[in-house]
């Protein structure tokens, strides 16, 4: 309880994104400023606005939080500490299992594994689960999650066709009432699905359209993660931006692949949409 205290004491009022006011989260300040976080990571936090994008969804420190592919662990080194005392976190890995994970990724999930039992200080509470559709779906049990959380994925879920279930099984484990945040690569509303599979980027009526057909509602937008500086138009899409910068890698000569860099640098990240979306409470009487 002193933790929790204390917190209340310290809260200062700031202006969110969406022009209410709302408390700053002085742990969640503390994890995303602390020296144990890989320091390429948080030289990414301009891009990435970690915890602004963490107070628009609402997230607290108690909560039961799922995220979704997390990769290398770039938000689990945020997440897990935040919520390895009065909550819950779910790594949602990989499936090891599934045919149709492709070897990369099966290193990846691995590897994070390593990471997580390498770090027991930060990382021992972690739960790690894992998804793949259709063989693999349970993120966790039924209806015990208070949020789900995902960055820049549903590209991959329209590529391998799988999104609608993806967006099931996220509807699936959280409770009435439960809050899905979800970034992603923003596309012209009147992108087509080829253009999204091939570019990376997806437009906000799929993905709100996407999370209806699954049953959330839409809450509200941010514009937390905008690039106006991103075109959208890219010879090798969205990671033609940092940190991929995979057309200037491409690049043999030395001095054009520097001058591509910094180009691309100039633009910064892509343009992201920011959604929030709720899992409705069932009417009674």
């Amino acid at each position: 309880m002193k933790r929790y205290t204390c917190l209340i004491l310290a809260t200062a009022l700031v202006l969110s994104s969406s022009g209410n006011l709302q408390a700053t989260d002085n742990e969640l300040v503390r994890v995303i400023g602390s020296e144990s976080r890989t320091a390429a990571f948080a030289q990414r936090d301009p891009a990435r606005h970690p915890q602004a994008v963490l107070e628009f969804f609402g997230i607290s420190p108690d909560m039961a939080v799922a995220e979704i592919w997390p990769s290398s662990g770039w938000w689990s080194e945020i997440l897990a500490p935040y919520l390895g005392d009065g909550g819950r976190y779910y790594a949602v890995g990989y499936s090891l299992s599934a045919r149709r994970t492709p070897q990369w990724r099966k290193n990846m999930a691995k590897e994070l594994k390593r990471k997580f039992s390498g770090d027991p200080q930060r990382f021992s509470k972690v739960i790690v689960t894992s998804l793949s559709v259709p063989e693999d779906t349970e993120i966790a049990p039924p209806g015990t999650l208070d949020m789900v959380l995902t960055f820049r994925n549903v590209h991959n879920w329209i590529k391998g066709d799988y999104a609608a279930g993806v967006f099931k099984s996220m509807f699936a484990a959280l409770k009435p009432g439960g809050t899905l945040g979800l970034v992603e690569h923003r596309a012209p509303d009147d992108a087509d699905v080829d253009f999204m599979k091939r570019s990376g980027y997806v437009s906000e009526s799929y993905v709100i359209s996407a999370a209806q057909d699954a049953g959330f509602e839409l809450l509200q937008r941010s514009e937390i993660n905008a690039n106006p500086n991103d075109d959208k138009n890219h010879s090798k899409g969205v990671w033609t931006l940092p940190p991929s910068l995979r057309y200037c890698r491409s690049l043999d000569d030395q001095a054009d692949s520097e001058r591509c860099t910094i180009k691309y640098r100039a633009i910064g990240e892509s343009d992201r949409m920011t959604l929030k979306f709720t899992k409705p409470i069932p009417e009674t009487g």
